[in-house]
């Protein structure tokens, strides 16, 4: 499993809130929920995302915008959203209030996972699918520290916006795995299209995949984590000698191969310590450590904590 297969992969991706958010202007929505992850596909109008810094960018139709938590920000209909009053103030678990803290007007809830103050008949000004994660992967937020607190995607050519608006306004059996997986696709391919511009500031990693040879060998480390792999082992798969494999290996990557070995499977173990059905002794066979003591020194080592004091730390 790489990174981007992490996407699908992750704890995360089988608690993903979805919502349809329809409104017309004036608007401005207040968003405290701290989720650590939000995809947002905005699908018709503009939006201005503000955050209390001062930061500010705008989204347009066919946008996709990734958030990271869980700083504050604010969802206006104008540049200057100071000139809205709040219209809502979202908190944690999707719960709406006004800005006083009074509930909001039953008339915004619209429907099959839809809300917003636009009213039945009339074209909304802005629509947009809002998917709050809450929880975010180890491996997931590997690839997705390489992008800003908050970033906008251009994404209108990508078909799987279209597939996940038809589907969100359907009631269905399985409808709530069809849209947690729709939503992981969009994730995927938004980032994926972000990191292939030519003017991207792509992590060294993920540019390392294109490579004939090195990619090669992140794949099959990917793909065979329990492997007992050597630089030795490594350099012969792609038919190179021990030692320019490594320093090719290594100019490419940032880290030298056996380094990077050790922090893909911690990696991997973080998000498997998420699993409380897992033990100790059976994740360290998957990811490759001869035992649960020798996994507990490397992740102690490379954490600061052990096993189960990160594990305590997730169920807290």
């Amino acid at each position: 499993m790489d990174s981007m297969s992490g996407l699908l992969d992750g704890p995360r991706t089988q608690s993903a809130f979805l919502l349809r958010v329809v409104m017309t202007s004036p608007w401005s929505l207040r968003v405290r929920d701290e989720a650590p992850l939000t995809v947002v596909v905005l699908t018709t109008g503009a939006v201005t995302i503000t955050y209390d810094d001062g930061t500010r960018l705008r989204a347009s139709a066919g946008d996709i915008v990734i958030l990271r938590g869980p700083d504050p920000y604010v969802f206006a209909d104008h540049t200057d959203s100071d000139r809205t009053a709040l219209t809502a103030v979202i908190h944690p678990d999707g719960v709406c209030r006004t800005e006083n803290g009074a509930t909001l007007p039953d008339h915004m809830s619209l429907g099959v996972r839809t809300w917003g103050n636009a009213q039945p008949g009339h074209h909304p000004d802005a629509e947009m699918l809002i998917g709050t994660y809450a929880v975010e992967g180890e491996v997931s937020a590997r690839l997705l520290d390489a992008v800003d607190r908050a970033t906008v995607i251009p994404g209108a050519d990508n078909p799987l916006t279209a597939v996940l608006d038809d589907e969100m306004g359907r009631e269905a059996p399985g409808q709530e795995a069809v849209l947690n997986r729709l939503l992981d696709l969009v994730l995927v391919t938004g980032p994926r299209s972000w990191f292939d511009r030519p003017d991207a500031p792509t992590p060294r990693w993920y540019a390392a995949q294109s490579d004939p040879v090195v990619g090669v060998a992140l794949r099959l480390i990917a793909h065979n984590v329990a492997h007992p792999w050597t630089v030795t082992t490594l350099a012969a798969t792609a038919g190179m000698s021990r030692s320019a494999f490594s320093r090719r290996f290594t100019e490419l990557v940032g880290t030298a191969p056996m380094t990077y070995v050790t922090q893909w499977r911690l990696t991997l173990a973080a998000d498997l310590f998420a699993d409380p059905t897992r033990t100790h002794e059976s994740v360290a066979h998957e990811i490759g450590y001869g035992s649960a003591f020798a996994l507990s020194t490397a992740f102690t080592r490379q954490r600061g904590v052990s096993p189960r004091e990160f594990r305590r730390h997730l169920s807290s």
